[in-house]
């Protein structure tokens, strides 16, 4: 009778990796979004959907498969002048702009993923996107090994508040604070009746939406800019977030605290919740309140909505760190913008603007011993 060979006289092969690009946005992004990072399971197919009905731009999906699993999807549009051959990811810069990874791609992938990819363009832009994004970390390190120019400038720092740690320090929110926020709220009563609701998955519908974008003509936004940075008026990304609600999945994320007065809108805080993470995106109130803080008062009771929820860190992304630091955030990973130039002519010329590249950004401000290098957030990877 033969003796069954020992297991270690097998070879055991390496995956099979295969690359494709579709027109259009390729079915495996969701398959993608499913596996990837809980904090980036909002990169699905109506997300970028969303993106190219609100802002423009004819998509191609390069797809990387393993043994004929989908595990990362990068959808691109064509930018810039098209002799330049330039792509980058669309989507909405907030929270970020990025594309699905599946949590278990290695390095190979991102191999397989630049290889094709530079049979479609010149050079890809990707970002805004903070440091140690899954997608960044997978091209970054493909990059280095295949000669590729890496091109980035800073955009600004984000903010993070991590509950869990404040927590255990402690009560919070602390009582003090919670009784100043009676107190105030007991005033801004004196205005009319005080409804504090919330907003999430099949609750998002036109009149939800409408509500927010009520609040924002009220706001400082309207008075004194144009009014195309707001989130939710015809005139600035409402369009989006409309759109992106269409997918069930994305709509049970998205989350809004909203306090009415008399029945009116009188303030928000928008969010997007990923897992124990809560993406904080937008909030706004009334002026003719602002006395009474009633932003305050209103984000202090999704804060505790949350935790009752199971968040355990929030992410205010960029932006005025005053208030955020008052709350107990603190300075979290750069958010960059970056170029990955392919090999050859196109990243000796990417070299050479490099400098250029990263002055077009903002200067990234010192960070203090006490700080560190803002690489412990949730985000990050070092």
């Amino acid at each position: 009778m033969t003796k069954p060979m020992p297991l270690d006289a097998f070879t055991r092969l390496p995956p099979m990796l295969a690359a494709d690009c579709v027109d259009g946005l390729a079915a495996s992004i969701d398959a993608v979004a499913a596996r990837a990072a809980p904090t980036h399971r909002f990169l699905r197919y109506g997300w970028f959907a969303a993106a190219l009905q609100a802002y423009g731009g004819a998509a191609r999906t390069l797809t990387v498969t393993r043994e004929g699993e989908a595990v990362v999807a990068l959808p691109m549009v064509r930018t810039g002048p098209g002799l330049l051959g330039l792509a980058s990811v669309p989507g909405c810069y907030w929270p970020f702009r990025s594309f699905p990874v599946r949590e278990d791609a290695g390095v190979e992938v991102g191999e397989t993923l630049l290889a094709r990819l530079a049979c479609e363009a010149n050079a890809l832009r990707l970002g805004p996107v903070y440091d140690g994004d899954p997608g960044l970390e997978l091209l970054k390190a493909a990059a280095a090994a295949k000669g590729w120019a890496v091109l980035d400038r800073f955009v600004a720092d984000s903010f993070l508040l991590d509950i869990a740690a404040l927590q255990a320090e402690g009560i919070w929110p602390r009582n003090s604070t919670l009784r100043k926020n009676r107190f105030h709220e007991k005033h801004l009563g004196g205005h009319g009746e005080l409804d504090w609701n919330f907003v999430s998955g099949a609750d998002w519908d036109d009149a939800a939406f409408d509500a927010l974008a009520e609040v924002e003509r009220k706001s400082w936004i309207a008075a004194r800019t144009d009014g195309s940075d707001a989130k939710f008026t015809a005139e600035g990304h409402g369009g989006f977030w409309r759109a992106a609600s269409a997918d069930p999945v994305v709509a049970e994320m998205l989350w809004a605290a909203v306090l009415r007065v008399d029945g009116a809108p009188a303030a928000f805080s928008f969010d997007l919740n990923a897992g124990a993470l809560k993406y904080a995106i937008a909030n706004s109130y009334d002026p003719a309140f602002g006395k009474h803080s009633p932003g305050k008062l209103l984000y202090y009771r999704n804060l505790v909505r949350g935790i009752e929820d199971g968040i355990a860190t929030v992410d205010w992304g960029a932006g005025d760190s005053g208030y955020k630091q008052v709350i107990g955030a603190e300075r979290g990973p750069a958010i960059r913008d970056w170029l990955f130039v392919r090999p050859g002519l196109p990243a000796l010329a990417g070299r050479m603007l490099r400098g250029a590249w990263r002055r077009s950004g903002h200067k990234q401000p010192p960070v203090t011993p006490a700080e560190g290098p803002g690489s412990t957030g949730p985000h990050t990877t070092d």
